[in-house]
């Protein structure tokens, strides 16, 4: 019979705080960890690169409201996943990532992959901690559970030297080493017994407790009255709903129900896309930018002015402006709201509501202003889809994709041009139905995020949207979805070029160094790693492509649509700072 280890307490507190997956690549740093989970009966889900593995626990996060957890190797397994975990920290996830490390008598001296991570990590994660003892691990751990959720959620990091984690046994014999007699030899000995008996001292002491639920931050129930009362002198009033109102995840449901109750005009973004479903009254989806210059009231709620609001600019300065966000500093961020409430923007747009009676009709003038210049750019966006391209019109394309969505569809987004373009035409049917990466722009998040999509909601249609650049981060996880069984859908739209950089570089200076690629056999080379590959060239069949995918991966084989796409000068002047 196997000894109990580090790894199986750490295991305990995972199997405690309902972790269901761990996303791992693996490494001897960590092998008892993994080992431990899945004798408890939790998923373990090896990727090929550690930042898959962060990616994935971010998106467990988002959809479920429990920390997503990934497990890595010491050293290079560790560095490997910064931009990620820097990722989920600008996305606000809460992710706990547990690291390996060298043996703790041995930091310092050149042991196998030992660096110091802890100050690699400091400033990607809300807190980082080195356990030195076996009976540290579990309080470690669930600290880590309480600090990734408390507040701002964010990325936390465990590092657990490999010595706390095998049994203690093995530790002595790996110790072991000096079997001379001279009295150099017995003082190193007496040392490494000491030292072993030190850090095994109490193991059994500590027991994990029950699951850490951190409720969200309540808001100003003073200040949000005072912006109900605002808000029913507007007569143009408009918000911007992101990603921070669906953070609690069990009462999403009630935050659409609240939203609909107030009957604003609402702007959604980021995780946000969907919170409505598909065609709802109250949602915009184009011309914002000339929205928030006519409202006379605007709120943000989960949302900092940030370049995507150009920075406050967006809205006139004679508009009240409110604000509701668990982050101070977002909230004041380049424009200090009229009021501001420190909280949940999730709770506060619910206890908004409590202000207002049902009705129908609020603002009526004002919205239907609003939807007929929204129907016109879809009017205009659908012309422009019929219109040549050389290739496939990605207008197009995303026009026929968006007929396949159905109420269990996952939209994820990892890409530049291509993406962007399909966020004005895919509608996701509803809350947590769309995942991008957030605010940071990064790429290689789509086979993390649609790895954990589809463990979450096996019966979803799980298609990803890259573009030709970003597919090349997250090609070889195709692997990985072959592995463990976990069919999704991927359109690749190649126009073998990173053309967010290329459309605006090349006429300002008229070169397109480094942003030139090539129409690449994409789905021949994920036809190797297990997937059904297919080729669109041709526009006229878009619909019987894109149907025959969704079919394959319906039968229960990935499929990875290779598009080549035309020109288009739909994004032009898109740039931004």
């Amino acid at each position: 019979m196997t000894q109990p280890h580090g790894g199986d307490l750490i295991a305990r507190v995972l199997k405690n705080q309902g972790v269901p997956y761990i996303f791992t690549l693996i490494g001897g740093h960590i092998s008892p960890i993994l080992v431990g989970a899945k004798q408890l009966g939790i998923r373990v889900i090896d990727v090929r690169h550690e930042a898959t593995a962060v990616f994935a626990a971010d998106a467990t996060a988002r959809l479920t409201g429990i920390p997503g957890v990934a497990v890595v190797t010491a050293g290079p397994g560790v560095t490997n996943t910064v931009t990620a975990v820097k990722n989920a920290q600008v996305a606000q996830s809460p992710v706990v990532l547990i690291g390996g490390a060298a043996p703790t008598v041995l930091r310092g001296r050149g042991a196998l992959q030992d660096v110091e991570q802890i100050p690699i990590l400091k400033s990607a994660v809300k807190w980082a901690t080195s356990v030195k003892r076996v009976r540290d691990l579990i309080p470690a751990m669930e600290e880590a559970f309480r600090r990734a959720q408390e507040g701002v959620p964010g990325p936390v990091f465990v590092e657990t030297p490999v010595d706390l984690l095998y049994p203690e046994q093995t530790v002595r014999e790996l110790y072991s080493l000096g079997k001379g007699k001279s009295l150099g030899q017995k003082a190193v000995n007496a040392y490494l017994n000491w030292h072993v008996n030190r850090i095994f001292a109490g193991k059994e002491s500590v027991q994990p407790g029950p699951a850490i639920r951190i409720p969200p931050p309540s808001p100003d129930a003073g200040k949000t009255a005072k912006i109900a009362a605002r808000l029913k002198q507007a007569k143009h009033p408009l918000f911007v709903i992101g990603s921070q109102a669906l953070l609690d995840v069990a009462h999403v449901d009630e935050v659409v129900t609240a939203v609909e109750r107030i009957g604003a005009p609402v702007y959604l973004s980021g995780m946000a896309r969907g919170m409505l479903g598909r065609d709802h009254p109250l949602q915009m989806r184009h011309k914002r930018r000339m929205a928030l210059k006519e409202a006379d009231f605007v709120l943000l709620a989960g949302v900092p002015c940030d370049f995507r609001m150009d920075y406050g600019r967006h809205f006139r300065r004679s508009a009240f402006y409110a604000a509701a966000n668990r982050s101070k500093h977002d909230l004041t961020m380049n424009r200090k709201p009229d009021i501001g409430v420190l909280g949940d923007p999730g709770a506060f747009l619910r206890l908004l509501a409590s202000h207002f009676d049902p009705g129908v009709g609020r603002w009526a003038d004002w919205i239907g202003h609003l939807r007929e210049r929204d129907e016109n750019r879809k009017d205009e966006i659908r012309r422009k889809a019929l219109e040549p391209a050389g290739g496939v019109n990605p207008l197009h394309l995303f026009l026929e994709l968006d007929q396949l969505i159905g109420p269990d569809t996952v939209l994820v987004a990892d890409g530049g041009d291509f993406v962007a373009t399909a966020a004005y035409i895919l509608q996701p049917p509803g809350p947590l139905r769309w995942l991008d990466p957030g605010p940071f722009g990064t790429l290689g998040v789509g086979a993390g995020f649609a790895l954990a999509a589809k463990l979450h909601r096996p019966q979803a249609d799980v298609w990803i949207v890259y573009g030709d650049g970003s597919f090349g981060y997250s090609l070889t996880e195709f692997d990985t979805f072959y592995r463990h069984d976990l069919p999704v859908t991927a359109l690749v739209g190649n126009d073998a070029s990173w053309a967010q950089i290329a459309r605006e570089q090349i006429p300002m200076f008229g070169d397109d160094v480094g942003t030139a690629l090539r129409h690449a056999d994409y789905h021949l080379a994920a036809a190797g790693l297990g997937a059904a590959g297919l080729k669109l060239a041709d526009p006229e069949l878009a619909e019987d492509v894109l149907r025959e995918a969704h079919e394959k991966a319906r039968d229960g084989q990935s499929a990875v649509v290779n598009v080549i796409l035309g020109k288009s000068d739909f994004r032009k002047g898109s740039i931004s700072m």
